[in-house]
């Protein structure tokens, strides 16, 4: 399975018990939709590893308590610490309405309502405190910030998304 086939799905973050068990910190807001896997892969010397679920479930409500099928010690356990957790694409839920995947809209025509057409989002930046759409605009780089009042629809049949910024937002780049 390769990397851009799949999407982040969390952390191994702590041993839960003397058996093997870990505490995964998933990256989600709803984390009961993962309770029933059955596999996930586990990236190893930047390999994805695929590794079975012997049991899992919700720990304090955010943290995801696994039991692997080939982790039964401590030392087995303590080498998977800090590794990332991805599933193929195909698991995340589907999204409707004007709720996306990031990954999901790359490609897509950014227009504004006074504005007109944007240009293509190349990516979204979401290392800042306000995640950012990436827009190239004729080699331009557009920077918008992805707040949902900005948002007015997300057409997934045109793969366009509209938006209503700010009077003098797309301007400033130009």
């Amino acid at each position: 399975m390769q990397k851009e086939n799949c999407f982040y799905l969390g952390k191994i973050v702590r041993k839960y018990s003397f058996k093997g068990e870990l505490l995964i910190k998933l990256d989600t807001d709803e984390p009961e939709l993962f309770t029933e896997m059955e596999s996930v892969f586990v990236e190893q010397r930047k390999n994805l590893i695929p590794f079975f679920i012997e049991e899992s479930s919700l720990h304090k409500s955010e943290l995801l308590r696994v039991r692997f099928e080939e982790v039964k010690t401590e030392a087995e356990a303590d080498a998977l610490i800090g590794a990332h957790l991805y599933l193929p694409l195909e698991f995340l839920p589907k999204l409707t309405g004007n709720k996306f995947y990031y990954h999901e809209i790359v490609g897509f025509t950014a227009e504004d309502e006074s504005f007109g057409e944007i240009g293509k989002i190349t990516g979204v930046n979401d290392t800042t405190s306000q995640a950012l759409f990436e827009i190239d605009r004729n080699g331009k780089e557009i920077l918008i910030p992805m707040i949902d009042h900005f948002i007015i629809k997300v057409d997934r049949e045109t793969k366009t998304i509209l938006l209503d910024v700010p009077e003098g937002l797309i301007e400033m780049y130009l």
